[in-house]
């Protein structure tokens, strides 16, 4: 599937994402810092994506969906790089994604974000209700040489 936005194409077409510009956004975000590209390249290859690319073909925005495609999808690593921001992308990429066939009739949508809630609200997104029965294990040297499993 793809749809236009302006002058952006904006691509579930998996053969179009570019694993090393995605790697040189990732690697320096606060949620992925240091992310090796063999790692990315294996989040890409296991997860819906959805990427926006510029008139020269050159990938500017992403959107990973981790989903069972039956009751939960996941979204994360979004984002449009700074120069093709306020251009209308992230709100085409949400809608794409949640129109996307793939993912009708899902249960649960999570996310986890710092700094976009605002775009999130307008889809529909809100704070985690009952966060007390939500749990996580975080390992915060993930991407470092032989980090320990915690005990």
């Amino acid at each position: 599937m793809e749809i236009r936005c302006g002058s952006y194409l904006v691509s579930d077409d998996a053969a179009r994402l570019q694993p090393a510009a995605v790697h040189g956004y990732l690697s320096s975000s606060y949620w992925s810092e240091n992310i090796p590209l063999e790692t990315v390249r294996r989040a890409l290859e296991n997860s819906l994506c959805i990427g926006a690319y510029d008139q020269s073909g050159a990938q500017v925005a992403l959107i990973r969906v981790i989903s069972d495609y039956a009751t939960y999808a996941y979204l994360c690593d979004v984002y449009v790089l700074e120069a093709h921001r306020k251009q209308g992308l992230s709100k085409a990429m949400m809608t794409f994604t949640l129109q996307h066939p793939r993912l009708q009739g899902l249960r649960t949508w999570n996310l986890r974000t710092r700094d976009a809630h605002g775009l999130y609200a307008q889809f529909g997104f809100k704070p985690i209700e009952n966060h007390e029965s939500y749990m996580v294990l975080r390992l915060i040297n993930a991407y470092a040489p032989e980090q320990p499993f915690p005990r």
